[in-house]
């Protein structure tokens, strides 16, 4: 039986393919918090005029509404974060945020076309991988049709419905608007994220089902949309390995059948 030394070239590549894989396995392993508000300017008695949903890692795990201005915990991970002293200021937070939300819509209201109540979906967007903050992005739907992508990464607008040309006009104009959603996506939400692993790392596992990706993310960032530009090369790297032992167990490396040897 042949002896493989660590030193052999096929043994390099190997590793060397082997240490890519560890790479990207880090690269798509990352977390996210997502914050999902829903903005009304006019609500019938005892109905609240901002709702909020928190998702850690696609997991519900608080909500917030304004009619009494408190966030509910559910889950084992919502229970673990209501016992530390980040809660009053998430709740804080959430009612400063649904505010200022509800004054843009207050804002905009000329600008969309409708005969009815005025409603605004955003989404607020963070992810962290390999120890740093690698996305933030804020999402705007008017009256449940998505409108607006805000990169705060790298300060772009992305117009998703024309008919919210002059919306993105007014606010890319503001340049303090686009600092305070830079400083909350890329500041704040990357804060609360590394706040809530160190309790998402110690559970057993999640004690919420996930909810669908597309129902709280839809932008071209998402973490699913990693695996399909990185699993075809992933795939090729593994069929590469295969290869590269096969070639090595009939002896082709030695007999100089390698098809990628160079004279």
């Amino acid at each position: 039986m042949r002896r493989i030394s660590l030193t052999s070239s096929p043994v390099r590549l190997l590793l060397l393919l082997l240490l890519l894989l560890i790479a990207l396995e880090i690269m798509v392993g990352g977390h996210s918090l997502c914050f999902n508000f829903t903005i009304k300017l006019l609500s019938r008695p005892g109905q609240p005029w901002c709702e909020a949903q928190v998702f850690l890692n696609k997991n519900l795990f608080l909500q917030y509404n304004s009619d009494n201005n408190m966030v509910k915990p559910l889950g084992l991970l919502g229970k673990k974060v209501n016992a530390t002293s980040t809660w009053g200021e998430l709740t804080q937070m959430l009612g400063e945020v649904g505010r200022d939300l509800r004054m843009l819509l207050l804002d905009i209201k000329p600008q969309i076309k409708t005969s009815g109540p005025s409603t605004l979906q955003v989404e607020m967007f963070c992810q962290r991988e390999a120890e740093r903050c690698t996305g933030a992005s804020w999402q705007f739907a008017i009256n449940g049709e998505k409108s607006l992508l805000f990169d705060a990464m790298n300060m772009t607008w992305t117009v998703i419905n024309h008919e919210a040309s002059k919306i993105k006009e007014t606010w890319k104009k503001d340049r303090g608007l686009e600092k305070y959603f830079r400083k909350l996506s890329k500041g704040d939400c990357d804060h609360w994220l590394r706040e809530f692993l160190g309790h998402w790392e110690a559970m057993p596992e999640p004690t919420v089902s996930p909810v669908n990706a597309s129902d709280i993310h839809w932008s071209s960032s998402s973490l699913p949309d990693r695996w399909i530009i990185l699993g075809p090369f992933i795939l090729l790297v593994l069929m590469g390995i295969v290869l590269i032992c096969v070639w090595w167990q009939n002896g082709e490396w030695q007999a100089g059948l390698w098809p990628l040897r160079t004279s």
